[in-house]
């Protein structure tokens, strides 16, 4: 963010002690009793993350200590995977915070976007969060809420650990905390006992974050917290047999249900998992939205979502645990919490070709339901509508379409994507898309199935689509303008893959589009105006006529209403999506 982009109309924050004054930019979410700001200081053009808290939640000297607390542990931090503590002052109204910018927000965001991730992936956030633990073990600092939300992402798509509003440091050798805190899904027993907790709780929130990222869901989780506690003290889960066996593993030794028997965070740190195991050095910022590719001899799991309707084949009792290095499947003699579900693994190995596995209907299902719903709450018709506080920045898409051309008559409709790269849907179903620098071009058949090339080294059997995919690039470029703002991609790497469009729909109110990743658009022709879907985060981004874009989560729509503009709008998609959900249907055979 340039600092010239937000100077028109925009506040100032100022600190009276050193004298500096920061711009208030883009709204970045709120949680708790804060809200985040981007702020530019305009001496040195630097972007940081404000974090407001107003004092009228600061009247209770417990919430003051807390508050005090929480600024005074991280400060004292300084590791590259936590986020760094630039400054905070006060004023009559507020305590500000200025921290280190994460422009790509967090892992929960993430986990909804993809569910499951790689297993190299996983290992490749996983390793950070505990090295950024384990600098903080060394210091005697307890986190206590270590969760997907708190884990944040930079433009490098670095782990940095953020939110120490819960954190302790321990005074003592042998100190046990006796605070009743934490999040639901990743809080240890000890604490739920109240037997008195120190540096484990985190090995154990380790464990839930290894789980979660590997099987899609928190392990513990219930459709209700009581029951979620009662697994919790039980030590019940379930691991599907598709995640690895080495996290299976780890996930044993985190998850004791005695925190002496876990593993301390140098021990998980030499794990096998971590020594073994493939870990890259960097992801493509494309992997925020879809599976990357890795080189040959990576087998990595989850490209498909978990099944959910698994079936418990039997427990795994403690001894077997301990004596092998993966738990076996098999009835134990005496009922043990820990439970391994046989599922389908479905992997892929980067060759000459690959299979992406798409869901048949490119979740229109999911989103039709979701519009419906907005839609039968009437929420234009509040009597007080706050539309700003149905705003979530953080459920923004990372891709859409910028620009397009529709040469369907003869060829298919080209397009651009938000980070610049290009790609065609031709009339026989086919895809090709190519990254801005041209490095690396997917092509993908009526089937699924993708093999990658270059513009200059290409199967002679596509030279005619290169060809395409090179004019509908050089069109646009010359002739059309880009709508809404560009996000900046990395240089290619070999672990690049690219959403691409699956359908599209045009009219003479609208054209709309449907990426693989589920995203849904729809361009209005009077207007110019853009309504953005997603379906994983449930949240929908409107781009006005001046290029502003908001995005609302669709839960806080039906809360605190909309204006009767963008519920017309709405209503208008809506119809669009069950026309191509139509289109989608099987056709019945013809005499």
């Amino acid at each position: 963010m340039r600092k010239e982009n937000i100077e028109p109309n925009a506040q100032t924050i100022y600190d009276s002690k050193s004298k500096k004054r920061y711009i208030k930019g883009n709204f970045l979410g709120k949680g708790g009793f804060a809200k985040c700001y981007e702020v530019v200081d305009p001496d040195t053009n630097k972007v940081y993350a404000c974090k407001i808290v107003s004092k009228s939640q600061l009247l209770k000297q417990h919430q003051k200590d807390k508050m005090a607390s929480e600024i005074k542990i991280h400060k004292s931090m300084d590791h590259p995977n936590i986020v760094k503590f630039h400054s905070y002052f006060e004023d009559k109204l507020n305590v500000y915070i200025i921290l280190e910018l994460c422009a790509k927000r967090t892992l929960l965001e993430l986990h909804k976007r993809r569910k499951c991730l790689t297993d190299p992936e996983v290992r490749y956030y996983l390793h950070q969060i505990v090295l950024a633990c384990k600098y903080m073990h060394d210091n005697f600092v307890i986190h206590r809420d270590l969760k997907l939300g708190n884990l944040f992402l930079d433009d490098n798509l670095h782990i940095k650990v953020g939110d120490f509003g819960l954190a302790a440091r321990i005074e003592f050798v042998g100190e046990r905390k006796k605070t009743l805190c934490g999040t639901p899904n990743y809080i240890a027993p000890e604490i739920l006992n109240k037997t008195g907790h120190s540096l484990e709780v985190d090995i154990w929130s380790l464990g839930c974050i290894l789980y979660t990222l590997q099987a899609g869901d928190p392990p513990f989780e219930t459709s209700n917290v009581k029951d979620t506690y009662n697994r919790i003290k039980r030590s019940d889960y379930v691991i599907p047999s598709r995640v690895p066996k080495p996290a299976q593993m780890l996930i044993v030794k985190l998850l004791q249900s005695d925190p002496k028997k876990r593993p301390s965070i140098t021990e998980v740190l030499d794990d096998p998992y971590f020594v073994v195991g493939y870990l890259p050095t960097s992801l493509p910022l494309s992997s925020l939205t879809v599976a990357p590719r890795f080189p040959n001899a990576v087998q990595t799991s989850h490209l498909l979502p978990p099944d959910r309707a698994v079936q418990d084949k039997g427990s795994v009792d403690k001894k077997q645990r301990d004596e092998q290095v993966v738990p076996s499947v098999q009835v134990a003699e005496k009922s043990h919490a820990l439970r391994v579900c046989d599922t389908e693994m479905t992997s892929f190995d980067d060759g000459a070709e690959s299979k992406i596995e798409e869901p048949k209907d490119c979740y229109l299902g999911i989103i039709s339901d979701m519009i419906a719903k907005c839609l039968s709450k009437n929420p234009h018709k509040y009597p007080k509508i706050v539309e700003g506080e149905a705003e979530d920045p953080g459920s923004a898409p990372f891709y859409w379409i910028t620009k397009w051309i529709d040469y369907s008559e003869r060829y298919g409709l080209g397009y651009q994507l938000s980070d610049r790269s290009f790609g065609v849907l031709f009339n026989d179903h086919t895809r090709l898309i190519s990254t801005e620098d041209k490095g690396t071009v997917a092509y993908i058949d009526e089937n699924g199935a993708e093999i990658y090339m270059t513009l200059e080294q290409y199967p002679p059997s596509l030279k005619k689509k290169m060809v395409l995919l090179t004019f509908f690039y050089n069109y646009m470029k010359q002739n059309l303008l880009t709508a809404g703002s560009d996000i900046q991609q990395k240089k290619t790497d070999e672990m690049i893959r690219l959403p691409t469009l699956r359908m599209w729909r045009r009219d003479s109110t609208l054209i709309i589009f449907l990426l693989s990743c589920g995203i849904l658009q729809a361009n209005f022709f009077e207007d110019h105006c853009k309504l953005i879907i997603c379906p994983h985060l449930s949240s929908v981004t409107f781009i006005d006529q001046q290029r502003q874009s908001h995005t609302y989560k669709f839960s806080l729509i039906e809360k605190y209403g909309c204006s009767s503009y963008f519920y017309s709008r709405l209503k208008t998609v809506y119809s669009s999506v069950k026309s191509l959900m139509q289109a989608l249907e099987p056709q019945e055979p013809r005499n």
